[in-house]
């Protein structure tokens, strides 16, 4: 596994010694080429896991608190497509274990600032350190919604000096992000730069829309596909999901594909609804039939 960057990148899977050698190589030639650094570690392999992150923020005191977690276990190729805070796996007990392993981590390296400490947990809730990003991720806009905390005006409150209360934030609501990528979920996530032609937002009570796009906008092919986060939040997990539903109903971007037909299928996967998937979800999903226009 490659000691820079992420998403996937410069990892392989070896299930047997004599392809160690081999994997190691290839692994090594990906991350180079990718981020220039062709450092590894190896690690062990947790089949199956859910991916669930905890949130903290330090200060310049040494001081640090968690914000619970973020299921993100639904992704492609290691690109995370959707997430949800609280996790439906979660226990109490399991997230006061991690928030207080993320805090003692974040505390150890007096750590300054917003980051995530992300974990993979098996079937037996056993949860183990991957790895920690040391900056606001996409998906921080759950967690604020559920605990109603601004991170990003916390971030620069601890860059002034400005010490936090110590205490750790516990979900009130629930909360669930869609990343909407230009991507075609009908030919295999295949790119879709170009220009929007109609652009018409969701709105409403409990929806947020971050995106940077407008109708007359031009997706460049060189950048990430990512053109906006829907985020739903509710007080139950059950209203979140109908919340989604509708907004995703609403959203309407024309003049490129997008991936909000897989993520309407998505709220409706019983899988899904019953909170039963793991990061290996994506490799049995199948896209029902492209509606004719």
């Amino acid at each position: 596994k490659a000691t820079a960057g992420g998403g996937g990148k410069g990892m392989r899977a070896v299930w047997k010694e004599e392809n160690i050698e081999a994997a190691f190589e290839s692994a090594v030639q990906e991350a180079t080429a990718a981020f220039g650094n062709g450092g590894m570690y190896m690690e062990k392999l947790i089949e199956e896991p859910r991916h669930i992150e905890i949130q903290v923020i330090g200060d310049q005191y040494g001081k640090a608190c968690h914000l619970s977690e973020r299921d993100c276990s639904i992704q492609r190729r290691h690109q995370k497509l959707t997430e949800e805070t609280p996790s439906p796996f979660m226990t109490d007990n399991l997230r006061e274990e991690m928030g207080n392993a993320a805090v003692k981590a974040a505390e150890y390296i007096k750590y300054e600032g917003a980051g995530t400490i992300e974990f993979l947990v098996d079937k037996h809730r056993e949860f183990y350190f991957m790895e920690m990003n040391t900056r606001i991720q996409v998906e921080h806009p759950i967690t604020e919604q559920v605990v109603d905390y601004d991170l990003i005006r916390e971030q620069i409150l601890v860059a002034g000096g400005v010490p936090i209360i110590g205490k750790n934030y516990f979900p009130k609501l629930h909360a669930i992000e869609c990343r909407i990528n230009a991507e075609d979920p009908y030919n295999d996530f295949r790119p879709s730069p170009g220009r929007i032609t109609t652009l018409h937002t969701p709105g409403g009570h409990g929806v947020r829309l971050d995106t940077h796009v407008y109708s007359g906008y031009i997706i460049p092919p060189n950048y990430d596909s990512m053109i906006a986060k829907l985020i739903t939040s509710a007080q139950t997990r059950e209203e979140a999901i109908n919340k989604m539903k509708r907004a995703l109903d609403e959203f309407v971007i024309e003049g490129i594909a997008t991936t909000i037909p897989f993520h309407r299928q998505l709220m409706d996967h019983p899988d899904y609804l019953a909170g039963n998937y793991t990061t290996k979800f994506m490799e049995d999903f199948e896209m029902d039939p492209k509606p004719k226009e």
